[in-house]
This record gives structure tokens, sequence and C-alpha cells, in this order.
């Protein structure tokens, strides 16, 4: 008898199994970001187990370690923005005392904590993934399981409210690096006054609140991705290589669909106004 032939699955099967993968894949997600809300209620109502001083070192790690890469990337992002900008305002209209105020209401509810929660997602996500990542395929994360300790508990609470906290901090150092970095480029490339540039007249309450919540959100959300991808990470370092590069990605597509998700629903409720 010949030897039964292998056949791939069809088009239909792939893209089947898929769509499985996703929903299982979404639904542990939730199921992560669930725990450790959790981790944090008992963290405050009896102590989870936990590090000393977890939260402080890692508030150094996600904040401090990166404040130079945010300041330089922001920095330069917001001379080349102004630059085009007024560039191009020049070209058309020859008024560039506008910008300076326009520029400032984009960075303090959109720009600044979304670039920022950008260039945390590549950083810090990378560093927990990895981090968990190596745990999990070292079977570490099975001892903490052993040990009657919940390793979100153990592992992503002290990141998450650590993130939660330096990512608005680093988003409003960033914003103001940005803006005056904008403002330098403005007077020493177009002779744009410095004080009709630096503004703040157009800046009202809602657009703080839209930026801060924004932060918040990209905060909490760079940790939970980032720590669901390293607890899903199998084998040995390719596992831990995927579980790295599937965190940036999936960290970065969080702060993109959500400042989609809040930028929609801000100017839902505020229409024009914003």
């Amino acid at each position: 008898m010949s030897a039964p032939v292998s056949r791939r699955p069809d088009p239909v099967s792939r893209l089947g199994a898929g769509g499985l993968g996703g929903v299982r894949a979404g639904v542990e997600l939730w199921l992560v970001l669930i725990g450790t809300i959790a981790g944090i209620v008992r963290m405050f109502r009896r102590g989870a187990a936990r590090p000393k001083g977890a939260i402080v070192e890692q508030m150094w790690v996600i904040g401090n370690r990166s404040l130079l890469f945010v300041a330089v990337t922001l920095g330069f992002i917001g001379m080349v923005m102004i630059y085009q900008a007024c560039l191009q305002f020049s070209r058309a209209i020859g008024d560039l005392s506008q910008v300076g105020t326009q520029f400032i209401r984009l960075i303090v509810s959109d720009f600044g904590p979304t670039l920022t929660a950008m260039m945390l997602a590549t950083r810090v996500g990378a560093g927990i993934a990895a981090e968990i990542g190596s745990m999990k395929v070292t079977e570490q994360v099975d001892a903490l399981r052993m040990s009657g300790v919940l390793p979100i508990d153990y592992l992503l609470v002290p990141r998450f409210l650590a993130s939660v906290v330096m990512t608005v901090a680093l988003a409003i150092v960033g914003a103001a690096i940005m803006y005056a970095a904008g403002g330098l480029t403005a007077y020493l490339s177009f002779g744009v006054n410095p004080r009709i540039f630096y503004d703040l007249q157009m800046v009202e309450g809602k657009h703080l609140i839209l930026g801060l919540l924004k932060a918040v959100s990209y905060g909490a959300a760079i940790p939970v991705v980032s720590g669901f991808c390293g607890l899903r990470a199998r084998g040995s370092s390719e596992g831990v290589g995927w579980a790295t590069t599937a965190a940036v990605v999936g960290s970065s597509f969080a702060v993109i669909a959500l400042d989609f998700a809040l930028s929609v629903g801000a100017l839902w409720l505020l229409g024009g106004d914003l």
C-alpha cells in the first residue's frame, strides 16, 4: 500500500483556525486585564505578594530610563512638525500667528500622550515581554504558582501601576519639550515672535482632560498587552523573541486604537467645540 498523501489545510480551514485563535487570544487578553485589576484590589485590601519596592523600581525602569529617549524623540518631532507647518503656511497665506496656538492644542490633546506612548511601547513593552517571557520559558512562572503566588499579582501589578504613573509624567515632560523645541524652530527659522507662539489661551480644560485620559489609558494598555505576550511565550529563546516582537506590535496597535476611540468619543461628545 502506498503511504497516505498529506494534504495542506484548505483556505477556509486556515481562515477558521486563524479566527478562532484570534478570539481565544482576545479572551485571554481580557482575562489578563481583569486579573490585573483584581490584583490591584487585592494589593490595597490585604497586600498581595510582590517584591519589596517593586513599584518604585519599575517606575525607575519605565520612567527615568525612558526620559532621555522620549525627550530627544519628541523634541525632534516637534521641530520637524513646526518647520513643515510654518513652511506651508508661509507659502499659502503668509500668516504664522496661529501656528503656536494650534500646535499646543494638538500637543495637549493628542500628540504629547500618543507619541510618548508609542515610544514607550517600543522600549517598555519589549522589556516587559522579554522579562516575563524568560521567566515563563524557564518555568519560574510555574514555580510562583506552586508557591501559592499569583503570577499576575507578582509580575504585572507593579508594572501596571508604575506604567500608568510614569506614562502620565513622561507625556507632560515630552509635551513641554515638544512645544519648546517647536517654538525655538519657529523663531530661528521663520522669525516667529516667541510671545505669539507661546500663547496658551487656546488650551482649555477639556483638552487637558482628554490628554490625561489618553495618557492613563496608554499607560494601562502597554503593560497588559506586553505581559499577556510574555505569559504566552513557549519553547526557549525563540519563544521569548516572538513574545517581544508581538508585545511591540500589540502595544503600538493598542495605542493607535485607543487614540482613535478616545478622539472619536471626545469629538462625539463635544462636537466641533473640541
